[in-house]
């Protein structure tokens, strides 16, 4: 059996790449660490203007910290720390079906950390990946201004971020961390491959562990798509000459996980909406007051504050600590 590990996934690197393939891999249930040293590369840009969703662009300070946010909500825990060394565990002792050994984490300041696999996150150097495979393999070097230099070579992984060591897989450096949006889409697709692989390991095949992270209207899901046994059928159909025996316990098993995963991502109108709201509200946390102000007017934020909250703010002498209502966050758009 592989021997016990501390994490499922460790992710070295906080930038957009390490902590896009992170939350995929925390939403999947995985138990995901990121090690972030806090000096991404990101905090060299003056402004982030080319983000898609962001019109008038975002500082980077605030981009960052609404990243390190949504790891965690995800079920990420961030370090601030610096990984030093990546090595593998005792090869030897990884099971016969292929499941990896792990590694083992070295910080600066903290304890090592096991981990069944490693992405590398981190767009500038890639030294703490030394001794896991030839170093020609991983580095390349070049001449500047007369001097010999080494990099981490940007093809060395796979598209997927797969690479030659088995459970290691690079989001950055790569020839897509040019620029933050393909940066972030570049670990959306190696934290993809992070989940089919665990999935793999679990006893799933390719073709069944290969899915989608997204949430769908209960109301586009009619009878046939919200019929247990009908999906049963068409996951019979799709599968059945694949590599795993469709009369085995495996494949009723995967069946069943699967059937799962794909109807949990189905949600009503009330819980889209209380969705939206949470999202909303988690975004506005990280807003300057003032600058919501001029966005919006006084006027109308003053409108938009439950009566209850006022009244009890004013009667406290205008002190914050106030206590909310009750029906604050649902007069807002509470969750569950």
């Amino acid at each position: 059996m592989s021997p016990p590990v501390d994490r499922d996934v460790v992710v070295v690197g906080g930038g957009p790449a390490g902590c896009s393939a992170a939350i995929f891999a925390a939403r999947e249930g995985l138990d995901v660490a990121v090690f972030d040293r806090g000096r991404s590369s990101l905090a060299r840009c003056a402004h982030l203007e080319n983000y898609l969703g962001f019109p008038a662009g975002v500082d980077v300070e605030t981009f960052a910290d609404l990243a390190h946010a949504h790891a965690e909500r995800a079920g990420c825990s961030v370090v601030a720390d610096l990984v030093e060394s990546v090595d593998r565990l005792d090869p030897e002792a990884g099971e016969p079906d292929g499941v990896p050994a792990g590694f083992r984490v070295t910080p600066q300041a903290g304890d090592p950390v096991t981990a069944r696999r490693v992405v590398a996150a981190t767009r500038y150097g890639g030294g703490y990946l030394r001794g896991l495979d030839n170093d020609e393999a991983m580095f390349e070097t070049h001449e500047y201004d007369g001097e010999r230099r080494e990099h981490f070579d940007r093809g060395y992984a796979d598209r997927d971020g797969t690479t030659p060591v088995e459970g290691l897989y690079v989001a950055s450096p790569s020839d897509a961390d040019r620029q933050v949006v393909t940066a972030s889409g570049r670990g959306a697709r190696v934290g993809k491959r992070v989940v089919a692989d665990a999935r793999i390991d679990d006893g799933w095949w390719p073709a069944a562990a290969e899915g989608v992270d997204w949430l769908r209207r209960e109301a586009e899901m009619d009878d046939e798509r919200a019929d247990r046994d009908r999906r049963a059928e068409r996951f019979d159909e799709r599968h059945a000459d694949g590599p795993v025996d469709p009369d085995s316990e495996r494949f009723a098993r995967v069946r069943e996980a699967a059937i799962d995963a794909s109807l949990s991502s189905y949600v009503d109108a009330d819980e889209a909406e209380s969705r939206a709201a949470t999202g909303r509200r988690a975004l506005a946390a990280h807003l300057d007051p003032t600058a919501v102000v001029d966005a919006h007017g006084a006027e109308a934020l003053l409108d938009a504050i439950d009566d209850g909250a006022i009244a009890s703010y004013a009667a406290d002498g205008g002190s914050a600590d106030a206590e909310e209502p009750a029906d604050a966050g649902t007069a807002a758009g509470g969750t569950r």
